[in-house]
């Protein structure tokens, strides 16, 4: 596990490397002057000897390779930059909106565990069934609608209809239902899916067999299928970490949840590239990393995936 770990390091380094090198370009390849665009968006005239001193305050009149290093010496040392609009540390400002984002992505993906598994099992039971049919359409239906209109939709339904959550904001636990359950919509059908398909294959197996001619209860015998069949469900699972959090600004835009995909969609409107840096680096260096864990957490599990690694690698 050592020397799997230590190469998958390595290989993470130049991948790493890369990402800063994409993310830092955003700006180079913006049409727009970010001088320009900070004297605008704080209500004054960008006449050329505004914007030659802008340039010069946020370091904008060095070279790219010059400037990319200072940020990077940055990054290392926990610095993201100064937004360019109200000139707050940007890492202050990511800081601040992280907690409700994780919030956020891991309430979704406590719903999208709960009733995956659930609809999952459901269908496995009776593969085939009109329960099956059923419990898969109305999954499938509801994964197909876009974000901004499930999100609408819930909030007509659960907040002005009913008048059981808030619509927006982040106040307490009943906030976050409604855009935690939005969230969860796009991922539930898949792991349904994924947890069907396995315990159906993990049925046809001898054990289960040999379980059922020894007279054991139905129930016991689903749950150790559903816990054999698990561990595909698992580690995809807990590869939606990054994606709930990248993939939440919309959903923090209809609900106005204070997160981080919030911030950089403002951040985006008034061209403020240090956010949107930050945002970019964070999130890709986040599904870097869950994929690192999802690795060594397939060959810390299975020590034929470990034979595996050990063997490509050399």
């Amino acid at each position: 596990m050592l020397k799997i770990f230590l190469r998958r390091i390595a290989i993470l380094v130049p991948i790493l490397f890369g990402i800063t090198i994409a993310v830092f370009s955003l700006e180079a390849l913006s049409p727009s002057d970010p001088a320009e665009v900070s004297i605008r968006e704080n209500a004054m005239v960008p006449t050329p000897e505004l914007i030659a001193l802008t340039r010069h305050e946020l370091g904008l009149d060095q070279p790219f390779l010059t400037r990319y290093g200072h940020w990077v010496s940055g990054v290392l040392h926990g610095d993201l930059g100064k937004s360019y609009i109200t000139g707050r540390d940007v890492a202050g400002d990511i800081a601040a909106a992280l907690p409700a984002t994780l919030e956020l992505a891991f309430a979704a993906l406590l719903i999208t565990a709960v009733v995956a598994t659930v609809s999952g099992v459901l269908c496995a039971r009776h593969p085939g069934s009109r329960t099956d049919a059923a419990i898969r359409s109305l999954i499938f239906l509801t994964s197909a609608f876009p974000a901004f209109w499930a999100g609408m939709l819930l909030m007509w339904l659960f907040a002005v209809k009913f008048d059981l959550f808030p619509t927006s904001g982040r106040n307490g636990l009943s906030s976050v239902v409604l855009p935690a359950a939005t969230l969860s919509l796009a991922y539930i059908s898949t792991y349904a899916r994924l947890i069907r398909t396995e315990m159906i294959e993990t049925k046809h197996q001898n054990w289960v067999l040999f379980a059922r001619s020894r007279g054991l209860p139905e129930r016991t015998i689903t749950a150790h299928v559903l816990l054999n069949s698990l561990r595909g469900a698992a580690v995809s699972l807990g590869m939606s970490i990054p994606k709930l959090v990248a993939g939440a600004f919309v959903v923090e835009c209809i609900f106005a949840w204070p997160g981080i995909g919030r911030l950089c969609v403002s951040a985006i409107f008034n061209r403020d590239f240090p956010v949107i840096e930050a945002y970019v680096l964070i999130t890709s260096t986040l599904f870097v990393l869950f994929n690192l864990a999802s690795d060594l957490f397939i060959a810390w599990l299975d020590p034929r995936e470990r034979m595996a690694l050990n063997g490509s690698a050399k």
